[in-house]
C-alpha cells in the first residue's frame, strides 16, 4: 500500500509555498509574533541585567554558591537572547532545506 500511495502523492505533485496573505488574519498573527519577540528580549535583558548584578555582589562578598547562581542565570539569559534573535535565520535555513527535498 506504501509504494500505491507514494505514486499517487509524487503524480499529483502536491506541494505549497508560505503565502502571507492566504488566510485572514496573517497580518495580525505577524504582527503578534513580533510583539512576543520583543518582550522575550526585554525578558533576557532584565534577567541579564539581575544575574550580573547578582554574580558581581556575591562573588564580592565571598558567596560562591550564589555567584554560581548568578552566573547561570546570566548564560541562560545570554542564550535567550541569542535565540529569539536567531530564530527568523534557523527557521528561514529549514525552509530552504525542506525546499531542497523532492
Amino acid at each position: 500500500m506504501q509504494p500505491l500511495f507514494t505514486i499517487v502523492v509524487a503524480a499529483t505533485k502536491l506541494g505549497g509555498d508560505p503565502n502571507a496573505k492566504g488566510l485572514p488574519g496573517s497580518q495580525a498573527l505577524q504582527s503578534l509574533v513580533g510583539g512576543l519577540a520583543f518582550w522575550a528580549l526585554l525578558a533576557a535583558l532584565a534577567g541579564l541585567i539581575i544575574s550580573s548584578a547578582v554574580w558581581a555582589l556575591s562573588s564580592h562578598a565571598g558567596n560562591y554558591h550564589h555567584a554560581g547562581m548568578g552566573k547561570r542565570g546570566t548564560l541562560i539569559s545570554a542564550g535567550a537572547a541569542l535565540l529569539v534573535g536567531a530564530a527568523p535565520a534557523v527557521i528561514a535555513f529549514f525552509e530552504d532545506l525542506g525546499n531542497t527535498v523532492r
